[in-house]
């Protein structure tokens, strides 16, 4: 986790909140993110309004780097229109509490779960009904290799079914950003 915000305080005091739970690095400004982040980052914390390279700029370049991480930008902003052009995942306007952060970043995470599993299940279905439309029934009953992907196509559609349940309406259409990235 990477918690970017040119405000010292403030960013010493998210990575406090957040570090009895996660492991989080600290930026104090739009550069320094930039360098930090690498594929290990999951969630970003990113203050919008930070001078020389701003939120704005750093979330294009996670985008454009080709980062899999959620992006929460936390600013003092009021929300605008330009927002509806931005590839950040949540939004939260400052001051924020301690509940506030740690319930979008459990959010963010819970999105990646569900996204992953879905993903895991459609690579499975894609596998599973190319084998059925070049491969007889009786034939595939028998391959034990078979068998072991509709185990697995089962499991993953438990694992989505479960992961779907703890997701609210508005995650559920935030998730679907994500996995058009994939």
């Amino acid at each position: 986790m990477l918690v970017v915000d040119d405000e010292r305080a403030i960013a010493d005091l998210y990575a406090t909140w957040l570090a009895t739970d996660y492991t989080v690095e600290i930026a104090y400004n739009g550069s320094s993110a930039l360098e930090v982040l690498d594929e290990t980052v999951s969630v970003v914390i990113l203050d919008r309004r930070m001078p020389n390279t701003s939120g704005d700029e750093v979330l294009d370049e996670i985008r454009a780097r080709g980062f899999d991480c959620h992006v929460a930008m936390i600013t003092a902003v009021d929300p605008d229109y330009d927002i509806l052009e931005m590839g950040f995942d949540t939004y939260l306007k400052k001051p924020v509490k301690e509940e506030d952060i740690k319930a979008v970043v459990e959010n963010l995470l819970r999105r990646s779960r569900y996204a992953e599993s879905l993903t895991a299940l459609f690579r499975k279905l894609s596998k599973r009904e190319a084998l059925k439309a070049q491969k007889p029934v009786a034939e595939l009953k028998r391959q034990s290799q078979y068998q072991q992907l509709i185990d697995e196509i089962a499991e993953l559609r438990a694992q989505s079914d479960r992961h779907l349940h703890q997701l609210d309406n508005e995650d559920f259409e935030a998730m679907f950003h994500q996995l058009s990235a994939v």
